[in-house]
C-alpha cells in the first residue's frame, strides 16, 4: 500500500487536504457524533482534524490513484442508482420474477446496499 502523493483527499463536509501531508487516520470512538468519524493528523497541524467519513473510506482514497477513486465513486453511483430503483419495485411484481427466473429483488438490493456500506 502506498500513498498516492499530490491528490486531494474529501475529510467530509468540504474539509480537503493533500494525502502525502496526512500522518495519520484514527476512528473516533468516543464522542462520537454526527460529522466525527474520524481524527486526521496532518502534518504541521498541531491538533487532528476531525472528518466526517470513515477511517476506511479516507484511507481507501489516500492509496488509491485518482482515476481509480473516480470509477469506484462511479460504480458506487450507478449501484446505488440501480438498488434504489429496484427498491421501487412492487411486492407483487418481486414474487413474480422470483418464481419465474429465480431472482431474487430484495436479496439483490440487500447485497447492493451492504457493499455501498
Amino acid at each position: 500500500m502506498r500513498i498516492q502523493s499530490g491528490q486531494l483527499v474529501s475529510l467530509g463536509y468540504g474539509k480537503y487536504v493533500r494525502s502525502d501531508e496526512v500522518i495519520a487516520v484514527d476512528p473516533i470512538t468516543e464522542d462520537r457524533g454526527p460529522g466525527r468519524r474520524t481524527h486526521v493528523w496532518v502534518r504541521g497541524v498541531p491538533e487532528p482534524l476531525v472528518g466526517s467519513r470513515s477511517d476506511g473510506a479516507i484511507v481507501d482514497d489516500l492509496v488509491t490513484p485518482a482515476e481509480e477513486a473516480a470509477r469506484m465513486r462511479q460504480l458506487r453511483s450507478a449501484l446505488s442508482a440501480v438498488a434504489t430503483a429496484l427498491e421501487g419495485v412492487s411486492p407483487v411484481l418481486q414474487r413474480v420474477i422470483r418464481e419465474e427466473s429465480q431472482v431474487d429483488i430484495a436479496e439483490l438490493v440487500g447485497e447492493s446496499r451492504r457493499a455501498l456500506g
